[in-house]
């Protein structure tokens, strides 16, 4: 049977051994996690950039918007306006072809032959 001095050092050899392979995971582990995190603080730097970026992107599409908007606007009114002036010359040359219509009648004169020869 050996000594009690011989098993204590196996004992206290034993539990260094046990204390060393423990600290060696634990450092495995612990580099494994700082690794991580440095990298989901990178990653959250370049995140935070993208986001800035396309914020800034965002305000330039709006402005972008708010002017083909405002220049769609002008576009309208103005076609709205040659429309009006398009009725308004419609308008008018009714208004003188039955006053010519009138003039005829009243003076007297025969239907007129159109372009083709024929009588309206």
């Amino acid at each position: 049977m050996p000594s009690e001095a011989e098993s204590a050092r196996r004992i206290a050899e034993a539990r260094a051994a046990v204390t060393a392979s423990l600290a060696s995971v634990g450092s495995s582990v612990d580099a494994e996690l700082r690794t991580r995190a440095a990298d989901l603080h990178s990653n959250s730097t370049a995140i935070a950039k993208q986001e800035k970026e396309l914020a800034k992107q965002t305000a330039g599409l709006s402005k972008q918007t708010a002017q083909w908007q405002k220049l769609a606007d002008t576009s309208t009114k103005k076609l709205n306006e040659i429309g009006d002036i398009q009725n308004w010359a419609e308008m008018i040359e009714r208004d003188l072809l039955v006053l010519e219509e009138t003039l005829r009648l009243a003076e007297g004169k025969s239907t007129p032959e159109t372009a083709s020869g024929t009588n309206g």
